[in-house]
């Protein structure tokens, strides 16, 4: 095994579930948590783009929120947790694998975590980046009229779910011409294949109690942050982004031309190289 490689896929009881870990690289590097966004396993961060990190000195670690992969599913409709829950998840995480603080990316409707983390939590923080998110402000601009979503499948159909992932993952990609079906379609197909409850995964993370930090707001971040976007993201247009930026002292801005609201394999060079150098030092 090089060392970038991953350690295997784990099972641990953290905050009242059961959710599946898999690191890589270096365990005494500093660590990198990556958060997948709404109804992502882990598996959405390409293992390709893991081992890349891993290789730049990061020790790794991607995961399976509640109600994605192998994690803990509860009944569609009927999640049984907030997104207050799904943060104090990475921190059961970092307790879990013994460290001290991490750099933490999150991704889409999940920087919903890295604002709670953020706010409530900065000891436990090196750095936060947030790839693809919103400030959720109600004069930033809405989604893009060309979006169109895929009419919902049937759950009990394993091709239907397949196709209806991969087409909302084309329209997401906002016309990027980075967009590889062939590479989704062989993701999601493994995607689907590997949930406990892809009905779940389609529903739950829409219906949960979507609080936030106890103390503040996107103002009160002090560590340091850094906002990545892609320039043709037709959910949250760069817009969100930009407000993103002005919102959190100090925060840098990464535009990816060409991508939509994805991190498609073309950008991972100028990706992996801005991460690096952001969260230099912090060991965990």
């Amino acid at each position: 095994m090089t060392p970038q490689q991953s350690h295997g896929e784990q099972l641990l009881e953290i905050n009242g579930a059961e959710l599946c870990v898999e690191t890589f690289g270096d365990r005494t590097a500093p660590a990198l948590v990556l958060v997948a966004g709404s109804s992502a396993s882990m598996v959405w961060w390409d293992t390709d783009l893991c081992e890349r990190i891993a290789a730049r000195g990061r020790f790794v670690v991607r995961y399976d929120h509640r109600d994605t992969g192998r994690s803990t599913a509860y009944p569609p409709g009927r999640p049984a947790y907030s997104f207050t829950d799904l943060a104090l998840d990475v921190l059961g995480l970092l307790d879990t694998l013994g460290i001290e603080r991490a750099h933490v990316v999150c991704q889409s409707m999940f920087g919903g975590i890295a604002l709670i983390l953020g706010v409530d939590h900065p000891e436990r923080l090196a750095s936060l980046t947030f790839l693809s998110c919103s400030t959720g402000a109600d004069d930033l601009p809405p989604p893009s009229s060309d979006l169109a979503m895929p009419a919902e499948p049937d759950s009990s159909d394993a091709a239907a779910l397949v196709e209806y992932v991969v087409a909302a993952a084309r329209a997401y990609a906002g016309g990027s011409p980075y967009f590889d079906e062939d590479a989704i379609r062989a993701l999601v197909e493994h995607d689907v294949a590997r949930a406990k409850s892809y009905a779940s995964t389609l529903v739950n993370h829409y219906v949960i109690e979507i609080d936030g930090p106890t103390r503040g707001g996107f103002g009160d971040i002090a560590v340091p942050t850094l906002v990545v976007h892609g320039d043709r993201d037709p959910l949250l247009p760069l817009a969100h982004g930009e407000a993103l930026r002005e919102a959190i002292p100090g925060a840098e801005l990464l535009t990816l031309e060409g991508a939509g609201h994805d991190l498609p394999r073309p950008v991972w060079d100028e990706f992996v190289a801005a991460l690096v150098r952001h969260t230099e030092g912090g060991r965990s």
